[in-house]
């Protein structure tokens, strides 16, 4: 009796306890900058989202996922049912479930127990995280216990009262993990955080199968532009950072981290909420930044994150290669995070670090970063007999050239990529001098108002013209153009034409039988992933399907796909140059070493100056339009059929 009387106080008081620090939690985030959401829309969403989309992430651990499963199935049925018999008196029909729930949670929590005791990665934080998986068990083994009596499988009368206090006190320290934790601070936080967080997502297109990549503009007319306290995040970016479950993924995957450079974006989310809540960062119990103690870290809404809770170098050391954001189980968006913070810095305070201020200058002044004279960006085509858009007004497709006019290797596949393109006989033009830099390297080091300057340029060129797509060899200008340009067209005014990557075009034309091609004899071959084809894109395929076409077996790195490693170029992290241990691209060439591969082929500019920087012996390193345009033979008559941007429009 005693048991059963003092079980629905304990349980009415947890609750009552858990709403108040959820309350309290939510004001927490309200600090932060206002931002629309869809409220119903988005609870009603969150079974879907956390069943389906959330779990397609976490199910690449197998042993984790199966973990997590029985551990928060468990959980959620138990709480449930355990109000409803102990609280609400709904008793005899339903208490065999309770003990099933029990059961299953149980399970998930040894699972835990072991995952975490029995030879952790070294990716996982410690310290209270270590204590969770013994609360699981806690919770789950109590009120196992506890229904026992009222089941009738045991007698009440095996309960004295020594047996009572001490499963009155494992009761008390699983309610006050599993309900206190989640709103007043621990590791349950992230169950509700987390719920909440995909609720009411910052990129809700990322979910049923969608992609959101593009950088989210800046309001130049604002007060302030960019983040500099923690309070300048919007409120629900701010709610996704308290999501964290410090899985360390994110860590796993980062190539800066793996560099030795100061960033660890498991430990930069974390600092997130140290601003926020304030403190200081003590009682973090993960992998630090490379080169810095923790502990240094002191946070306070209303003041600067720079110079408080991170140095502006572990800002810098990111490539934007979205590593993170891909393997994140809880969807967090870190690359938005450390770009906003960027935007203060450079817009408001002027301090783009190494030759960051320089090549702003002569993107602000030349539209292109190396400061070249803009009248040179067509010197390269001075023998392609290529068509300018000025001259013919209508073409099929457009040629976007990027930089790599200006740099002699970049040359190469441009050229390449032209003799292609006339061996299938189509219609293309170039804009020549017209053409501007995408303003990719301007945004990603935080000048939105340069960016957003070019943007509306280069669309207003294009607004001039008549043509049926985009064509690029460079995946910055592609993401850029495809992914961000949309935002700043003319109110009610949409892009009517589609925007393709060469390697995607390339592998359209092999397939309609519009180029034949030879066999490739170079050895065995590698292929490497450009983030911004790649995580940003979702372009795996066309690169080797086009590698098959020209019979070669690809070997793949261990890090492929959507694991793909960064080569260190995107980000302006070349041009901010943040010291590390080692050269990301020197990590990039022994993954590609370790394949014994003879050639690498690559699909992106970048990727190239920055494989072939590497110091030799090392594989030799082509862009895929170089070895397509190597192989051409002759044009016969058994096209399958004529290019038209009606039929390709699907494969985009």
């Amino acid at each position: 009796m005693f048991l059963e009387s003092l079980l629905p106080i304990l349980l009415v008081a947890a609750g009552l306890l858990a709403v108040v620090g959820m309350v309290r939690r939510i004001m927490m985030w309200r600090k932060g900058q206002s931002e629309k959401v869809s409220l119903l829309a988005g609870l009603a969403a969150v079974p879907r989202r956390y069943l389906v989309d959330l779990h397609h992430v976490v199910e690449r651990d197998k042993v984790m996922s199966n973990t997590h499963v029985a551990t928060a199935g468990g959980f959620v049925l138990s709480v449930i049912l355990i109000f409803a018999v102990h609280v609400f008196g709904i008793a005899p029909h339903i208490l065999s479930w309770v003990l099933l729930a029990s059961l299953i949670m149980m399970c998930g929590g040894a699972l835990f127990v072991a995952r975490r005791r029995l030879n952790p990665p070294t990716r996982l934080s410690k310290g209270p995280w270590m204590r969770l998986p013994k609360s699981l068990l806690m919770f789950s083994i109590s009120f196992f216990i506890a229904t026992l009596p009222a089941s009738g499988l045991i007698s009440g009368d095996a309960f004295n009262i020594v047996a009572c206090l001490v499963l009155v006190a494992a009761i008390v320290w699983g309610l006050g993990e599993m309900f206190f934790g989640m709103g007043w601070g621990g590791p349950m936080k992230h169950a509700f955080a987390g719920a909440l967080h995909l609720a009411f997502h910052r990129r809700p297109e990322r979910f049923g199968g969608g992609r959101s990549t593009g950088l989210k503009a800046v309001n130049l007319d604002g007060d302030k532009l960019g983040v500099e306290n923690p309070s300048d995040f919007k409120w629900n970016q701010l709610l996704g950072f308290d999501a964290c479950v410090q899985c360390g993924r994110c860590e796993a995957v980062c190539p800066a981290f793996a560099a030795g450079q100061p960033l660890n974006p498991k430990k930069l989310i974390q600092d997130m909420v140290v601003g926020l809540a304030g403190g200081n960062a003590e009682n973090y119990a993960g992998s630090p930044y490379p080169g810095k103690d923790i502990g240094a870290a002191k946070g306070d809404p209303h003041q600067p994150i720079v110079g408080g809770v991170v140095d502006a170098d572990t800002l810098w050391s990111c490539t934007t290669c979205r590593a993170c954001v891909e393997e994140c189980p809880m969807m967090i968006e870190h690359v938005d995070a450390i770009v906003d913070m960027r935007r203060f810095l450079t817009l408001e305070k002027g301090a783009t670090p190494n030759k960051g201020v320089e090549v702003l200058e002569n993107i602000i002044f030349t539209d292109n970063p190396n400061g070249h004279a803009p009248s040179k960006r067509s010197h390269w085509a001075a023998d392609q007999n290529l068509n300018l858009m000025s001259d013919v007004k209508r073409a099929d497709v457009l040629f976007w050239v990027s930089d790599g006019a200006f740099d002699m290797r970049s040359q190469r596949i441009l050229k390449a990529f032209v003799k292609i393109l006339k061996a299938a006989k189509i219609d293309v033009a170039i804009l020549g001098d017209e053409e501007l830099d995408s303003g990719d390297v301007a945004r990603r080091l935080g000048d939105d108002a340069t960016y957003q300057r070019l943007a509306k340029q280069n669309i207003a060129t294009l607004q001039k013209y008549d043509f049926d797509c985009i064509v690029t060899t460079d995946p910055h200008a592609f993401h850029c153009i495809k992914n961000e340009y949309p935002d700043f067209y003319p109110e009610g005014e949409t892009p009517d034409y589609q925007v393709w990557h060469h390697t995607t075009f390339i592998n359209q034309l092999v397939e309609k039988g519009l180029i034949n091609l030879g066999t490739l004899s170079a050895g065995k071959v590698t292929y490497h992933d450009p983030c911004y084809l790649g995580r940003y894109n979702g372009e795996y395929d066309s690169p080797r399907a086009v590698l098959k076409q020209l019979g070669v077996e690809i070997a793949e790195m261990e890090r492929s796909g959507f694991r793909s490693r960064c080569c260190g170029g995107g980000g302006g992290a070349p041009i901010t140059d943040i010291p590390g241990e080692r050269r990301i691209a020197d990590m990039r060439m022994d993954d590609i070493r370790e394949t014994e591969a003879d050639l690498v082929a690559v699909g992106c500019q970048q990727c190239t100056a920055m494989l072939e920087g590497v110091v030799e012996p090392r594989p030799e390193v082509k862009d895929i339009a170089e070895l397509v345009a190597e192989q051409l033979l002759e044009p016969t008559d058994s096209a399958v059929e004529e290019w038209s941007p009606a039929l390709d429009a699907q494969a985009v």
